[in-house]
């Protein structure tokens, strides 16, 4: 993954100086935006936001947003694949997992099933939204998108396998009335989501290393990182530390827009699920431009390893932490689907399998990946 403060050399570069004071600019506005926007947080934070004051916060939003890629991609490509994946991943995470609970600490009644809608909508986001949009660029750039079977495919069985089990069973569950788990098999689903994802994690960093990697083409550079250097282990500490604190930031900011957001959603008279919707679209865009740059680079693999592993870290780690909450929160906590979403998530299965075991991918199946994903906006919305 490029770093992106170097383009490399290229068809249509300016040359050498143009891109070095490009570098400069990109690291100049990358730098001091986190911080701004968590001033801007710290201002705002408990109060009732003005029209103008939100529409500041928004910027700061996609402010962060946009410096958290930026420093994802020093950080990822100094320690590199599949280890650099994994860091925006986590931290993203890390952090959805800190405004689930904020949003269900304070939503009353409607909050019981932030947790469900949140996940279900970053898996929907990360399986069709960022795949298919890869795909998709990579295809229209280099005609098929080449990328390693195993590897994703070992990936996808994980996602399926964690969503299946905590979002898909609790519907059928007799024990308790509802979409609900009971405490035992809500603590049986939290620790085998934390494992899952340890044996993920240790087969994707050190025993299948290799099938995690970008599949290199002829024609492309030697390891696909392009022609930019690593960065210094001290920019890479310093790129961690903006990075956590874009991540902040995009989170804090988040959260101060929902009220907007939401009085949005009632007053146009949408379901409720559309605010997890809407916060797991703003949570997971680092990630998203993290994927879709590295796929116009040739780097498909790249771009699943951020799709699937941000899916898996998105269950394995905030169902466990959401249980854990769980025991100080008010209200129930509602995990399992509805009819619709139950369909819904068996075509992402089944459409995401064919996708990804011939380990080549072309315009089609980046278009049915992004029908699906429309699909599931607009039926979250209408219904």
């Amino acid at each position: 993954m490029s770093t992106g403060t170097d383009p490399g050399p290229g068809p249509g570069t300016e040359g050498p100086g143009t891109a070095r004071r490009d570098a400069r600019l990109t690291r100049q506005w990358t730098t001091w935006v986190p911080p701004v926007a968590v001033v801007v947080l710290a201002a705002g934070w408990g109060r009732a936001l003005p029209g103008p004051v939100v529409a500041v916060v928004g910027l700061c939003l996609i402010g962060s947003v946009l410096s958290a890629v930026h420093h994802a991609e020093v950080v990822a490509h100094r320690i590199g694949e599949p280890f650099g994946s994994l860091v925006l991943a986590v931290a993203v995470t890390v952090i959805e997992v800190g405004l689930i609970v904020m949003l269900m600490a304070g939503g009353g009644d409607k909050a019981s099933t932030y947790a469900r809608d949140t996940v279900f909508a970053a898996v929907m986001i990360t399986c069709n939204g960022v795949v298919g949009l890869s795909v998709l660029v990579a295809a229209v750039r280099r005609r098929v998108a080449v990328f390693n079977a195993e590897g994703s495919g070992g990936a996808l069985a994980t996602v399926t396998t964690l969503a299946a089990m905590t979002l898909v069973l609790p519907t059928f569950t007799t024990s308790r009335p509802g979409p609900q788990f009971t405490g035992a098999q809500l603590a049986f689903a939290a620790v085998a989501s934390l494992c899952l994802y340890g044996i993920f994690v240790t087969v994707q960093t050190i025993r299948h290393r290799e099938s995690f990697l970008p599949v290199v083409r002829e024609g492309d550079p030697a390891g696909g990182d392009g022609h930019a250097p690593p960065p210094t282990v001290r920019d890479t500490w310093w790129g961690l530390g903006l990075l956590l604190v874009a991540l902040v930031a995009v989170v804090g900011n988040a959260k101060l827009v929902s009220p907007a957001i939401e009085d949005g959603v009632e007053s146009a008279g949408l379901p409720h699920a559309v605010v997890g919707v809407v916060i797991a679209l703003m949570v997971l865009l680092p990630e998203t431009l993290a994927a879709v740059r590295a796929a116009s680079r040739g780097r498909v693999q790249t771009s699943l390893n951020l799709a699937y592993g941000s899916a898996i870290a998105s269950i394995g780690l905030t169902v466990p932490a959401i249980a854990l909450a769980s025991l100080w929160l008010p209200g129930p906590l509602v995990l399992g689907l509805g009819a619709l979403h139950l369909v819904l998530f068996a075509l992402t299965a089944v459409v995401s399998a064919l996708t990804v075991v011939p380990g080549r991918a072309t315009l089609l199946q980046g278009g049915v990946h992004l029908v699906l994903f429309a699909a599931f906006v607009f039926l979250s919305v209408s219904p």
